[in-house]
């Protein structure tokens, strides 16, 4: 016997919040609504699914709000990095995103690792655009200076 309920979450290869799915019985009572990953479909759950929904998008204001201002001060940002060099300006080692938060961070920028789209490791000297990823709306470059020790 199938059961309708409403999503409060994301269910991977079920459906996304608030979407109205059929599922066996058991499947709901037994996992979905104990998990409260779902709930039956009526009026209170409609509202509170309502309710959520308009305090997510407030705090997505607010998060875009503020990637536009910290995407203002990386812009404005700079980040020079010394490394040690040999033969040929050869590094040793190279630079990665470690080395990218550390110096953004002696500037006073706070930003999260994931949000630094360095793809692989700079192994020379010269200067790079790195792609910041602050917000799914909001990408801006980061101009590194790699330079001798």
């Amino acid at each position: 016997m199938a059961k309708e309920v409403m999503l409060l979450e994301n269910v991977a290869e079920l459906g996304r919040e608030g979407e109205i799915v059929k599922v066996a019985d058991g499947y709901a009572r037994n996992y979905l609504l104990p998990k409260r990953l779902a709930a039956p479909v009526n009026n209170a759950t409609r509202k509170y699914l309502a309710k959520r929904e308009r305090e997510r998008a407030a705090s997505e204001k607010d998060l875009l709000q503020a990637a536009k201002e910290l995407a203002k001060r990386l812009e404005q940002a700079s980040c020079t990095i010394a490394v040690k060099t040999g033969k040929d300006d050869k590094l040793f080692g190279a630079v990665h995103v470690g080395h990218v938060l550390s110096s953004l961070a002696g500037q006073g920028i706070e930003v999260a690792k994931e949000a630094i789209q360095l793809d692989e490791p700079i192994d020379e000297l010269g200067v790079f655009e790195i792609p910041v990823k602050l917000h799914p709306d909001v990408i801006v470059a980061l101009k590194v200076w790699i330079v001798k020790e």
